[in-house]
């Protein structure tokens, strides 16, 4: 992803200490750095990365205005006058900050280890199988809905029975003696009908959670939150995980994607404001591929958002191919590495190949690669479960509909 992308700017003043006056101009941040650059001139005064920092503060300068100082290793840098606010500034700064540091944290453990090729595929296929996991658990809490569907269908047809009976009774004349109101004992007059235990819900499944910031409507305020991706739904919740609003995904009309690191979410009302909530996040790019998988047709990638979705799609549309191409070349290498070569390489080709990939590596990826089959299989098997129900459903509700206008036709005549 490019570096130089921008995340967020604001108009503001810098203190410029050589010259000892405030400079107005523009404050930039991109995923890895902070920059400033002049109004007047267009110089770039302030470049400095996000690992440098080593404090972010809100302070005041002359003892009156509000400003933002940032301290980049021994160099203390003023920002006064920041708009919308100075809050939103600091937000949403010391979020990319934090990001960066564990991030830059988790790089430094992974950078410790050695890198091969058999790592890299390992770290592919274990994303791939992350994305079926996810993928399974949406599928999951599609036939959970399509179960509720039916249990609701099964209701109705017993209504539609007592409702039968009802008529039938309605129709005969009360003089009539082989009516069987008049036979009827008082136990049978007001039958009991048991209410159905509920179903205790079972605790949903969490597919993402990450920090965020968090702009509720046209207001100024940024405040930081956290977004939860469920499989029925969207939370958010703010710092101290009391929540603000739940999105059921029927619920969701329209998901934008603003950049890479920001979107925002709709929910449409007539007759009153909607619902919408503008989130941005350093680990946003984690997160767009789970609700485009669960929201395909309610994303809209805006024009700076572009870029990045073609760039994340097309390498997305080989993933498969190129996985289980270097799954099978790799894997052939490691399992059989004295198997004589068909090239001129000879020894030295199988060499590389077996520093590429180690023996443990290829019996990790054989796991991994039996994890993916049969997650892969049980997706297909819950597939044509969910197939057969629709078929279900469908049947359920023909017949549901017929015998709710063979009891209207009934209940007219009565009247």
């Amino acid at each position: 992803m490019n570096e130089d992308i921008r995340i967020h700017s604001w108009p503001c003043s810098y203190y410029l200490d050589t010259s000892k006056q405030w400079i107005p101009g523009k404050l930039s941040l991109t995923p890895v750095s902070i920059k400033f650059t002049a109004d007047k001139t267009g110089e770039l005064l302030v470049d400095f990365h996000l690992s440098g920092i080593s404090e972010i503060k809100k302070e005041s300068s002359h003892l009156i205005f509000s400003s933002l100082t940032i301290l980049e290793k021994s160099t203390k840098h003023w920002f006064s006058s920041l708009h919308p606010n100075r809050n939103v500034v600091f937000n949403i700064l010391e979020h990319f900050w934090r990001e960066q540091l564990v991030s830059s944290q988790e790089a430094g453990a992974g950078a410790a280890l050695e890198s091969s090729k058999g790592k890299e595929l390992t770290g592919m296929l274990e994303g791939s199988q992350k994305r079926l996991e996810d993928t399974a658990k949406v599928l999951h809490s599609q036939g959970e809905q399509f179960d509720n569907i039916m249990r609701g269908l099964h209701k109705i047809e017993g209504d539609m029975d007592v409702a039968d009976r009802l008529l039938t009774e309605l129709e005969s004349p009360s003089w009539w003696p082989f009516s069987s109101k008049l036979w009827k004992s008082p136990q049978e007059a007001k039958p009991k009908e048991t209410p159905a235990a509920p179903d205790p819900k079972p605790q949903e499944g969490i597919l993402l959670r990450i920090p965020v910031i968090i702009t509720h409507r046209t207001d100024s305020s940024a405040k930081p939150g956290k977004l939860t991706v469920l499989a029925s739904g969207l939370e958010i919740k703010d710092c101290n995980s009391q929540l603000l609003h739940r999105f059921e995904s029927r619920d969701v009309d329209d998901i934008r994607v603003h950049t890479p690191y920001e979107i925002s979410i709709r929910q449409r009302f007539i007759g009153k404001p909607d619902t919408s909530y503008r989130l941005l996040a350093a680990r946003m790019p984690e997160a767009i591929p789970i609700l485009e998988m669960q929201f395909s047709k309610k994303m809209q990638f805006l024009e700076d958002a572009l870029g990045f979705a073609g760039a994340r799609k097309s390498p997305q549309a080989d993933l498969g191919t190129s996985i289980w191409q270097a799954a099978t070349g790799l894997l052939g290498a490691a399992v059989s590495p004295g198997s004589p070569a068909g090239s001129a390489e000879g020894p030295a080709k199988e060499q590389l190949q077996q520093q590429n990939i180690s023996q443990e590596e290829a019996s990790e990826l054989r796991q991994i690669l039996r994890k993916l089959k049969g997650l892969a299989l049980e997706a297909e098997a819950e597939l044509e479960r969910q197939d057969e129900a629709l078929d279900s459903i469908g049947s359920s509700v023909d017949r549901a509909t017929l015998n709710i206008e063979r009891h209207n036709r009934r209940m007219r005549k009565l009247t």
